[in-house]
């Protein structure tokens, strides 16, 4: 009967909180479980009683050596927390045959559970949306991501420091959203525990690169704002000097912390496939540095927004009061995905705080958050959309003109001016039109 019980909740529990994290839970029972079954058993080997009733493990609770006629109460087994929030005790009798059944009930009812009032459908069904929710929007965002890079590597006039960062930014967006499919394929649909106790090195592998792949994302939204307060408080300064620390810190930074975390992990909390982060204190080398990123770019966008209201009131601005308010709006809409300052909301909460909408807003809307920076700063991108007309433009008229000189097989003028020279000519735009400041191509959508 104990087997039935853990048969009904271990399933249960999988089904309902898989979705909603990188933890399962049928592995926090599991483990809780394993390590009493161990504690249990290392006791039975120091026992010396030879009368009465020998301690026993019953596979969900340790019972305690006890003499014949005494009568053993023990809590309910920790892991019914997950089920209900009344946590009764269990009996046992210690008589000449031997431990008796347990009573006044069978674990089950003893312990509070009851399969009426467990979270069932409703629940399941919720997290079910969470999954399939935030699987589109990274697909979304991968795909729109995918399309930006080509575009951002292909033109080789778009190429400037400015864009080699969004680049990098988009690059992270990418590894995030790759990591999160092989891990929700490795984790959760292929139906196996084993991994809650021995897993194979390519799974804790793959939790690395996971880990690794949020916190490059996040510090990659790090450089984005510190480009950008830059550029708006420092007159000149060398781009490219920066740039390679802006490597450094969304790139190298990750992989300190990373590194750190993962050698932890191994000598002092090698358990499972590294999924558990919950209750582990080692969890903090990771969370740490993310909260950080998060509070410093808040920080940032604070003193950014405050930087333009002073722009727009400037005497040189030359629009009303009415479209100054509009152009910082559309300023202010334009960094909160960049930066991500939609993390800021529950950031510094406790995990079990408002669990439902944190979900929602942290692991389906985040994952759209991809999506949304390919479309503002490369489809809509002001420059980007001038280099793919203008190629346009001259892919109709070279075939235009290609094909009228099929025809006509003219000749070289006797200006020496070539056919190749003829669309350079039509195409080129002189230096001083196609210089701009990057804080203007930053917002040319405004």
């Amino acid at each position: 009967m104990e087997y039935a019980v853990l048969g009904v909740v271990v399933p249960l529990l999988g089904c309902l909180f898989s979705a909603a994290s990188s933890t399962r839970p049928e592995c926090t029972i599991m483990q809780e479980i394993e390590e009493e079954r161990s504690q249990c058993l290392a006791e039975l080997i120091g026992d010396n009683q030879t009368s009465g009733c020998r301690r026993q493990w019953d596979n969900i609770t340790c019972w305690p050596e006890a003499e014949v006629g005494e009568v053993v109460v023990r809590p309910c087994p920790k892991y019914f927390r997950f089920l209900t929030t009344f946590l009764g005790n269990v009996t046992r009798n210690c008589t000449s045959q031997g431990w008796t059944d347990v009573y006044p009930a069978l674990y089950a009812v003893a312990c509070g559970y009851d399969s009426n009032s467990t979270p069932g459908e409703e629940q399941t069904a919720f997290y079910g949306t969470v999954k399939t929710g935030y699987t589109i929007g990274h697909t979304l965002s991968l795909i729109a991501l995918t399309a930006a890079m080509i575009i951002l590597c292909l033109f080789r006039k778009l190429h400037c420091t400015r864009n080699y960062i969004h680049m990098h930014l988009f690059m992270s967006f990418i590894m995030r959203a790759i990591a999160v499919f092989i891990k929700d394929v490795i984790l959760f649909e292929s139906g196996e525990s084993e991994h809650c106790f021995v897993s194979s090195v390519g799974c804790k592998a793959m939790m690395v690169f996971f880990q690794y792949c949020v916190m490059a994302n996040f510090f990659w939204l790090l450089v984005e704002g510190l480009y950008l307060h830059t550029l708006l408080v420092i007159s000149f300064f060398s781009e490219r000097k920066y740039f390679w620390w802006y490597i450094l810190i969304g790139w190298g930074a990750p992989s300190m912390f990373i590194t750190a975390w993962t050698i932890v992990r191994i000598y002092f909390f090698d358990v499972g496939c590294w999924e558990e982060i919950v209750e582990s204190p080692f969890w903090w080398i990771i969370k740490t540095p993310i909260l950080v990123s998060i509070l410093v770019n808040f920080i940032l966008f604070i003193c950014i927004i405050r930087i333009l209201v002073q722009k727009l009131h400037s005497p040189d601005v030359g629009h009303n009061e009415t479209s100054q308010y509009s152009r910082l709006a559309k300023s202010t809409l334009l960094l909160i995905p960049l930066f991500g300052i939609h993390y800021i909301m529950f950031a510094f909460f406790p995990d079990n705080f408002k669990a439902e909408v944190k979900l929602v807003f942290e692991l389906v809307v985040g994952s759209f958050q991809g999506f949304v920076v390919a479309v503002l700063y490369c489809f809509l991108n002001g420059e980007v959309q001038a280099e793919l007309k203008r190629k346009w433009r001259r892919w109709h008229l070279e075939r235009f003109l290609g094909s009228d000189m099929k025809y006509h097989h003219p000749s070289l003028g006797s200006n020496g001016t070539n056919f190749s020279t003829q669309i350079s000519m039509l195409t080129k735009c002189s230096p001083k039109t196609r210089r701009c400041s990057s804080f203007q191509a930053e917002f040319s959508l405004v």
